[in-house]
């Protein structure tokens, strides 16, 4: 590429949503023959993905877009901080430009505006997969944007709008894409993964020579054919969810479940606006270990939400102590411009909520240390990330990337500081799949003894 083509700085912020629109940003600036800049010094103008899920996200935007603007001076913003153009108009008068989520349309033509594209049609720019901002091995595949919920505390719905679904062959299509591409681990994420075709009412279409529905279960059941990791985000435990765990206990997809339960008590799941009652959770988690009893099971929840009592904080610590999950991220209630839990009566003190927190995250510590010791003994499956000279990083089946624990596998026998005649060649190389013995735990990560390797 040459020197003179418009270079375009990126900034990508929030959750692994955000960062496949980021992607597909850049796959069409790519496209269109823009370079992709390092530095804000090389950059002829950047773009900034922003967050604008909770307070912290919101400022952690408005530094980034700060940043660019002093060490740029031109700067494009879109995301879900965009919805609230006049909060960014108010702090930097002079972006350029400013879009919500999804907007790709907008961001384009702004780059066009500030810098006509260069595009030479002789040359191929952009990979059949797109551009991808995560390792070769693994990609997340967004199945639908937006939500049909109105969770209290929450303001993506107004951001990102209601439910809207890809069609099931356009999604599974991408998918072999990024199989074909080297991809061995598929992450599906979505708002609401278990709605997805419910706005299309499960429309079918023609896969393979075959006729599935725009549905979760078809879905799970298409990707189980690719021959890769399929690991399930964002999955509310509604009834149809339990057609899925047969096809864990299989080996057709990943044995893990990310489901955001939130709580447990009935009256502050009502205040939430939650949809899927809890009150029959404990009950679906021992039928899933039933069928599936390696299952994986990862969860986030609110504490400190308006009104929620002593007795109901308790109620929540009981449900972790029955529930044993194995992976839990709790957050400390936040208020949310715009959300309707602002309204609600009998807030928690700060103290308080931060009190809960600690007793949360010390509950659920314990439970997860149990959890990870149990494995010490055992011969896992593991993704490897990274090699070292003498340690590999890798994931497990119950560990998605940058959210939960890894595995550190230990390349050569204990005592033995060099491996023998031929073992070298044999050593594993980001994207490999690897048998290891657990023999250690820690608080959230493994170590492991290398085995061999796995086609």
């Amino acid at each position: 590429m040459a020197s003179s083509d418009p270079k375009v700085g990126f900034v990508s912020l929030g959750c692994p949503k955000a960062l496949v629109d980021s992607e597909r940003i850049l796959t069409q600036l790519r496209a269109e023959g823009y370079a992709i800049a390092p530095s804000y010094a090389s950059a002829d103008l950047v773009v900034v993905n922003t967050c604008g899920f909770i307070d912290a996200a919101v400022e952690e935007s408005l530094d980034a877009i700060g940043e660019a603007m002093n060490e740029n001076g031109k700067v494009i913003v879109t995301g879900c901080l965009g919805a609230r153009a006049e909060m960014i108009r108010e702090r930097f008068p002079d972006v350029l430009s400013i879009s919500g989520p999804q907007d790709y349309e907008s961001v384009m033509r702004a780059v066009h505006a500030q810098l006509p594209p260069q595009h030479d049609p002789f040359v191929d720019l952009v990979p059949p997969q797109g551009i991808k901002l995560t390792p070769k091995h693994y990609a997340y595949l967004k199945i639908s944007e937006g939500c049909n919920h109105r969770c209290s505390f929450c303001i993506i719905p107004s951001m990102r709008g209601d439910l809207v679904s890809r069609p099931i062959d356009e999604v599974l299509r991408e998918a072999e894409k990024l199989v074909r591409s080297g991809v061995r681990e598929i992450l599906v994420i979505s708002q609401d993964t278990s709605a997805y075709g419910v706005d299309l009412k499960y429309r079918e279409a023609m896969w393979r020579e075959q006729s599935w529905r725009t549905r979760f279960v078809d879905l799970a059941r298409a990707l189980g054919e690719l021959g890769v990791w399929v690991r399930m985000h964002y999955v509310y435990p509604y009834p149809h969810v339990d057609e899925v765990i047969p096809l864990m206990a299989e080996g057709k997809v990943l044995p893990y479940l990310d489901i955001p339960f939130q709580h447990s008590h009935p009256r502050v799941l009502k205040a939430m606006r939650r949809p899927a009652s809890g009150e029959r959770n404990i009950e679906r988690i021992r039928a899933w270990r039933a069928i599936c009893p390696d299952i994986t099971l990862r969860s986030t929840f609110i504490v400190g939400f308006p009104g929620e009592t002593e007795a109901e904080f308790q109620d929540l610590l009981d449900f972790l102590e029955e529930a044993q999950l194995d992976r839990v991220g709790a957050f400390a209630y936040s208020p949310v411009q715009g959300a309707a839990a602002n309204a609600l009566p009998d807030p928690v003190p700060e103290a308080l909520r931060q009190e809960r927190l600690q007793r949360f995250m010390e509950t659920q510590a314990a439970i997860s240390a149990k959890r990870l010791e149990a494995k010490i003994g055992r011969v896992e499956t593991v993704l490897i990330d990274e090699v070292g000279p003498q340690v590999a990083v890798g994931r497990s089946k119950a560990d998605a990337p940058e959210i939960d624990g890894k595995v550190y596998v230990a390349l050569r026998p204990r005592g033995k500081r060099k491996a023998a005649l031929g073992q070298e060649a044999n050593l594993p190389k980001p994207g490999d799949l690897i048998e290891a013995r657990i023999v250690g735990a820690e608080d959230h990560d493994l170590h492991a003894e290398w085995q061999r390797p796995l086609p």
